[in-house]
């Protein structure tokens, strides 16, 4: 029989047990009430929490209603991976591929020659010209219903080259978090994007949780025609509208027609959609994501002496903007505890 010291009696045990019974279940409870898991705690997932909090305070100066609460997602290094190139332009390049026996004089000719020989240095010198070149062949002269399917039906086959997973894998977790949160705040969560507005509509609902409608991105024209009978909106080999730079700020007031009060981005492409969010008269949130991490994903962007990118270019000129408006600006390295899903690692 064990004896209690005399100071330890058994009404003081109990209730030292109960005790720490209690700090155990709070630690665990809060553990479990943390709506960002995959972020380290840190002034910026504080940042994040405390504009959402203060937006949510009814009374509060910062209080926003819930018809008015919007927050808008760059996707391309934002909410998923865009090295070594947009998840858009893997597409075209395997459609192209797919393509190719129709179109023998392709064999011949540019930019389609360099594509389909596999000559990455001329591909890396590839124009604007020469991707809208590729763009058309391979995402027009269709229905849009019929592009959705090829789309659909491309997405299980895609293949990242560094991670050997379909595209719609390699989505940030911490980002999906980030929607969660801010859904469960009365936020409408938007993805806005310079990729096309209709092949991340094929996927947004699933990955993101983000509906079709909540999609607003580049597009080509369409010509409205009865095919058989049946109406169809044919794609047209012409730009509509660049939902990049200054189109980020025009599109958002074109298809959502309200102000965000968050925006989230990562590259100079996105720097007007945040300055759109983050100037209005209402207070706003800025955040850009910064590729630092080569370890378990990418590394590029000005700081440190990190070396550029032509894809998701994240300039010195972005970096000075952030720090005059007082963006908040995400380390990929110090602030996300992890970068996507358990299982996903990137290739040594």
């Amino acid at each position: 029989m064990v004896t209690l010291p005399f100071a330890l009696t058994r009404t003081a045990l109990l209730a030292t047990l109960a005790a720490a019974l209690f700090l155990l279940t709070g630690v665990q409870a809060w553990a479990q009430d943390d709506p960002l898991p995959a972020w380290n705690d840190g002034a910026t997932k504080q940042a994040l929490v405390d504009f959402v909090t203060a937006a949510t305070t009814e009374g509060g100066p910062s209080f926003v209603a819930p018809g008015d609460r919007i927050a808008t997602f760059d996707q391309d290094g934002t909410t998923w991976v865009e090295q070594p190139l947009y998840g858009q332009g893997l597409f075209a390049l395997d459609r192209l591929a797919e393509m190719a026996p129709q179109h023998p004089e392709w064999k011949q000719t540019e930019p389609f020659k360099s594509v389909l020989t596999g000559e990455h240095a001329a591909m890396a010198k590839f124009t604007e010209k020469d991707w809208m070149e590729i763009v058309a062949v391979t995402h027009a002269g269709m229905g849009t219903e019929d592009f959705l399917k090829i789309v659909a039906d491309w997405i299980p086959k895609s293949k990242s080259p560094y991670f050997g997973r379909p595209v719609t894998e390699l989505v940030y977790q911490p980002m999906l978090e980030a929607m969660d949160y801010l859904r469960a705040n009365g936020f409408r969560t938007y993805i806005v994007t310079g990729g096309g507005q209709e092949f991340v509509r094929v996927y947004s609902e699933d990955v993101y949780g983000i509906p079709p409608e909540q999609v607003v991105g580049s597009s080509i024209e369409t010509k409205f025609e009865m095919k058989d009978g049946k109406p169809v909106l044919m794609r047209e080999p012409k730009v509509f509208f660049i939902d990049d730079g200054d189109g980020k700020a025009i599109g958002i007031n074109l298809f959502v027609g309200k102000r965000p009060q968050i925006a989230f981005g990562n590259s100079d492409g996105d720097k007007e959609m945040l300055q759109w969010a983050t100037g209005g008269d209402a207070p706003g949130l800025g955040l850009l994501v910064l590729h630092d991490d080569a370890e378990r994903e990418f590394a590029y962007g000005p700081a440190d002496g990190l070396p550029d990118s032509k894809i998701g270019t994240f300039s010195q000129a972005l970096m000075d903007t952030a720090k005059a408006d007082g963006w908040t600006v995400i380390s990929m390295k110090n602030d996300w505890k992890a970068i996507f899903a358990d299982g996903i690692a990137k290739a040594k």
